[in-house]
């Protein structure tokens, strides 16, 4: 019987001690949550934090650009929200991002660390790292750049052949509705593996089509909850199943597609003659035999290869998916950029950069397809490093800052019809006119380094396009012009006709 009652009362004792042990857990973790994300003294204002997840809950992750814009409307154009630990600060007026991104730039050109890019890059590459490694990264890949055409003839060149192979595929859907997505996808994406693989691939080569689809699952899989949740609680997460451990399989398959190319390129390499970016890689590489003291390395080697790969496809090609579904909703525009190209290049030609001073109206058109498509709605992120004071509010070392260019790209006192498309915007008397709120690459030292490839490939393939096709809605369907939130802003998968004009 005593040993019964001496049971119970061990058993109670254990309950009650297990009891305290968690109380003081949780008591702790809001303690220690409460004093670590204390807002400091004159940080910008935003809404109400909850406990360890901050304001995670409170946003609409389908679309978190447009949530974004009704706290703008509430607390400002400098407003702070809190992922987790990590505070952030969303800036939203043409001003102060100029006098952040170039007047203070030198404390704002370092990425945040984010738990899911340090697991998959390690802080190596071109988008995402900071300091020497993106110093030496950005100016290899800007020399790289030049020294294999950018700004020349002989890239805008490989440029043409590739919309021709384009239009060519189009063509063969022989006016039939169809996705534009894959092939367009295909077409952009050659012209940076022109650069860095030093080939192209045929439309039908099945192994690349999967590794464009594999791209595409990446990018959209990254802004799912599960991967801001892992942000937030690595600790947690990397032991629970979800979208976030699918990324990081399919990112070590795209890996693996890098270090073959770079096997086959070891083969047959002449440093005196590089073909392309991974041979210029390798050149660097043996010029630095301690690798502890540069970021050339081959891990570099295939992050910097697979940022170039993503950023010089997808931004391009989501542009361009927006610009033929902006056409097939907007006939009257189309027949316009029809009307001009007819009037300065004909059809016995190809488009070329050049032509594009003698364009407005076409060039018009492709800034309000960046300005309504709006692909990279937050720009990339940046993280102060350094205390730093902006409209007068402090933003300590280590905070997150994000560039709200929604609000930039629809500002009404800036656009006469902010959300409509409409080419006018870009226009005045007939001729092109610059905007200093299009902001599409951003500005400063850490602007979009493939800018100038961009320009041309957008130019390039779209009045290449329209020269030899009409773009056109499938008989008895309705073209929708919602988005798909991914880590860039593209179109819902979409059907159109393409009806040759020749």
């Amino acid at each position: 019987m005593l040993a019964a009652a001496g049971s119970l009362v061990a058993a109670i004792w254990a309950a009650l001690h297990l009891r305290t042990v968690l109380l003081a857990a949780v008591v702790f973790l809001f303690l220690s949550d409460y004093f670590r994300s204390r807002r400091p003294k004159n940080f910008p204002p935003g809404p109400r934090r909850l406990c360890l997840v901050g304001n995670i809950f409170q946003m609409d992750f389908k679309q978190p650009h447009l949530a974004v814009q009704q706290l703008v409307k509430k607390y400002g154009n400098v407003i702070s929200l809190d992922f987790g630990i990590m505070s952030s600060v969303i800036i939203s007026s043409l001003p102060l991002i100029k006098e952040a991104f170039t007047h203070l730039d030198e404390n704002f050109l370092s990425r945040p660390k984010f738990p899911m890019q340090k697991h998959i890059f390690n802080e190596n590459g071109l988008l995402m790292s900071s300091g020497q490694t993106w110093k030496e990264q950005r100016r290899f890949a800007l020399m790289t750049f030049k020294n294999f055409g950018l700004g020349k003839k002989s890239l805008e060149q490989r440029i043409q052949e590739e919309a021709l192979h384009l239009a060519d595929a189009i063509g063969e859907e022989e006016g039939h509705p169809f996705d534009p997505h894959l092939k367009i996808t295909n077409g952009v994406s050659n012209v940076i593996c022109s650069i860095t693989f030093g080939k192209r691939f045929e439309y039908d080569d099945g192994q690349f089509q999967e590794l464009l689809r594999l791209s595409n699952e990446v990018i959209y899989l990254e802004a799912s909850m599960m991967c801001v949740l892992y942000n937030v609680f690595p600790s947690i997460m990397k032991y629970l199943p979800g979208s976030h451990q699918t990324v990081f399989r399919k990112w070590e398959t795209l890996k693996l597609f890098v270090s073959q190319m770079m096997d086959s390129h070891r083969k047959d390499w002449n440093p005196e003659e590089p073909r392309d970016f991974i041979d210029a890689f390798f050149t660097e590489m043996a010029k630095h035999p301690d690798k502890t003291t540069t970021s050339f390395n081959e891990e570099n080697l295939i992050c910097s290869t697979l940022d170039l790969f993503f950023a010089g496809t997808e931004t391009t090609s989501a542009t361009l998916r927006w610009a033929l579904l902006y056409m097939s909703v907007h006939q009257e525009v189309q027949e316009k950029v029809h009307a001009e190209i007819d009037r300065v290049i004909g059809h016995g030609r190809q488009p070329g950069t050049t032509d594009r001073e003698s364009m407005p109206y076409t060039n018009a058109v492709i800034h309000e397809v960046q300005r309504m498509g709006n692909i990279i709605p937050l720009n990339a992120p940046r993280e102060v490093t350094a205390d730093s004071t902006l409209a007068g509010f402090h933003l300590p070392k280590g905070t997150m800052i994000l560039t709200n260019l929604t609000a930039l790209h629809r500002d009404p006192k800036e656009w006469a019809t902010p959300d409509t498309f409409n080419p006018e915007h870009f226009l005045e008397h007939g001729q092109f006119k610059k905007r200093e709120s299009f902001l599409p690459f951003s500005i400063g030292k850490r602007s979009c380094l493939g800018e100038q490839l961009a320009k041309s490939e957008l130019f390039i393939f779209f009045t290449a396009l329209m020269q030899k096709f009409t773009f056109k809605p499938p008989v008895n369907e309705k073209l929708s012009l919602k988005f798909r939130m991914s880590l860039t802003l593209s179109p819902v998968s979409y059907r159109i006709c393409a009806v040759p004009r020749l």
